[in-house]
């Protein structure tokens, strides 16, 4: 598949709502983790609206909620935006409170679509593997980054494999993998 100029107009409007974001304590640029991700779907068979909701998966939740929603439906498509909005796990500022948000995302994973399915787990699998590898870096002190702690951080990777797996999801079988790598870590 060849990719479109859709593509680089979402990877500029992705550079550009998160040009002042940092991956959590380790001072990378989150374009990264944006280009990451979109690279995961690519190489599990996404289509251009799945990549470029690769690209904007974080858009809506971390940048600007509904009006940005709004922004990225009229630049890309209905399609685009309904699986961006499948990835967000909140819409509102401020958010609920962490436990309520990512069990409420969990549900809502048992039934989403197979192009949010897609993306959510690229996005996890990207995330599972930054958080080994960062371990790798700093040790223990990772789990500070994270509002749940080391165990809140390891219950919903885990549930999120479990999740993946029951969905038949094409990422599961790697995300389970560096799901245990994150589970092993001290």
């Amino acid at each position: 598949m060849i990719l479109g100029t859709r593509f680089g107009e979402a990877l500029v409007y992705a550079n550009d709502l998160h040009a002042t974001q940092e991956r959590k304590g380790s001072g990378v640029p989150y374009v990264a983790h944006l280009l990451g991700v979109a690279s995961l779907a690519l190489e599990h068979g996404a289509d251009e609206d799945e990549a470029i909701a690769a690209l904007l998966h974080d858009s809506v939740e971390d940048q600007g909620g509904m009006a940005t929603l709004v922004e990225v439906e009229r630049r890309f498509g209905d399609r685009v935006a309904a699986i961006v909005l499948g990835c967000s796990d909140s819409t509102e500022e401020p958010k609920p409170p962490w436990r309520a948000r990512k069990e409420r995302y969990l549900e809502h994973l048992l039934t989403a679509s197979p192009s949010i399915l897609l993306v959510s787990a690229c996005d996890k699998l990207y995330n599972a593997r930054t958080i080994v590898t960062d371990h790798r870096r700093v040790g223990p002190s990772i789990w500070s980054r994270f509002r749940a702690g080391r165990e809140g951080t390891r219950w919903y990777y885990a549930e999120l494999a479990r999740v993946f797996t029951e969905r038949s999801s094409p990422v599961a079988y790697e995300l389970s993998r560096t799901v245990a790598e994150l589970l092993a870590l001290d």
